[in-house]
């Protein structure tokens, strides 16, 4: 059994990028595929795919979802990021959540405030947002994040704030269409219009799935044994229309490329005994790690992630332990950027990746 440690490696802190870059078709891009490791740009990624290839995104929408507010009771200021919606009650990852006690009103604007419904013991809290003294929840809930809320980034990012007004669009695809993001699929944060056009020039299917990318995506692996570690849950949706795309083009031979670790995570958790995808609405709390067996999934484009993440163990699962460590040794050696806003690769299924 494989334990946390072993997905440990020294991340040199320059390497972290606190913007995205300017130039999306000319974003390096590491190529992985038969064991061989290459160097290429982002608009280089169609060569790799054929006609009747199917790519799918994550279409979710990133919310304004952190928030800074006034504990009521001690005039405390708090932040926290909201995570997941159910029934009305959020739940949200809260710091330093030792000073927020259950029943506790949050004040955030001039009639606008949460009552803390229950606090839990990980840092997170449970909430409902109150408008003039009146319960709101979904659209009209988010209409208000809109001017009261700001852009979720990731606790990595560290830069002055006035640079943080552009996150709005940076930190959004350009696909975005619905869901409740509280973090962005980054994979699809490298297309542009021209690169699309591309796509479909060459015959290559879009589709688009919907997972509610979640705060825990952020949280460490806390955990000696990965058995022990208990994964976030996030509601995805997938269509049947959009199921029999990618089963038709898989019974062809076709190659299902999914564009970030959410859509990989969306499609292996619909996979039928037979191979094939069903639709879906529902959550998912799976968790990917050495060794699996992959049943849809033949290519992912995802960016580089945390040492000792779940993302990371993905990768291992995906590529193999070994050829993944190779690759972020060469990402480090070369200066691809990491995270979030960083550089970004694309990963051929390896044999390896069973064990």
């Amino acid at each position: 059994m494989f334990k946390t440690n072993d997905f440990d490696f020294n991340l040199p802190s320059n390497l972290i990028a606190h913007q995205p870059r300017q130039n999306k078709e000319q974003t390096p891009l590491l190529i992985f595929k038969n064991n061989e490791i290459l160097d290429k740009k982002v608009i280089n990624l169609i060569d790799y795919f054929c006609e009747g290839d199917v790519m799918i995104f994550n279409q979710v929408k990133v919310i304004k979802a952190k928030l800074r507010g006034t504990i009521e009771r001690t005039k405390s200021i708090i932040d926290f990021n909201l995570d997941q919606e159910i029934d009305g009650i959020w739940r949200a990852l809260c710091r330093p959540a030792k000073k927020i006690n259950d029943r506790d009103k949050i004040i955030l604007a001039e009639n606008f405030f949460c009552i803390v419904t229950e606090k839990k013991l990980d840092g997170f809290i449970k909430i409902q947002f109150y408008l003039n003294n009146r319960i709101i929840s979904g659209n009209e809930l988010h209409d208000i994040l809109e001017i009261y809320g700001s852009t979720p980034l990731p606790p990595y990012i560290k830069r002055d704030d006035y640079k943080k007004n552009c996150d709005s669009k940076n930190y959004q695809t350009i696909y975005a269409k619905d869901g409740v993001g509280v973090a962005a699929p980054t994979a699809g944060l490298h297309f542009n219009k021209n690169i699309f056009q591309k796509i479909v020039e060459k015959n290559i299917k879009c589709v688009f799935l919907t997972l509610n990318v979640g705060a825990g995506t952020f949280l460490p692996v806390r955990v000696e044994t990965l058995d022990k570690h208990k994964m976030h849950s996030e509601k995805y949706v997938l269509s049947a229309e959009n199921c029999e795309i990618i089963n038709s083009a898989k019974k062809l031979g076709k190659k299902i490329i999914a564009v970030g670790t959410t859509s990989l995570r969306a499609l292996e958790s619909s996979v039928d005994g037979h191979g094939f995808l069903q639709p879906q609405n529902r959550a998912t709390d799976i968790f990917i790690y050495p060794p699996y067996d992959f049943k849809i999934v033949d290519v992912l484009m995802t960016n580089f992630h945390l040492p000792k993440s779940t993302l990371f163990m993905l990768v291992c699962a995906f590529v193999g332990y070994e050829n993944a460590f190779k690759i972020y040794h060469h990402a480090i050696e070369q200066q691809y950027r990491f995270y979030s806003y960083g550089d970004t690769s694309l990963l051929f299924k390896s044999n390896d990746g069973k064990f």
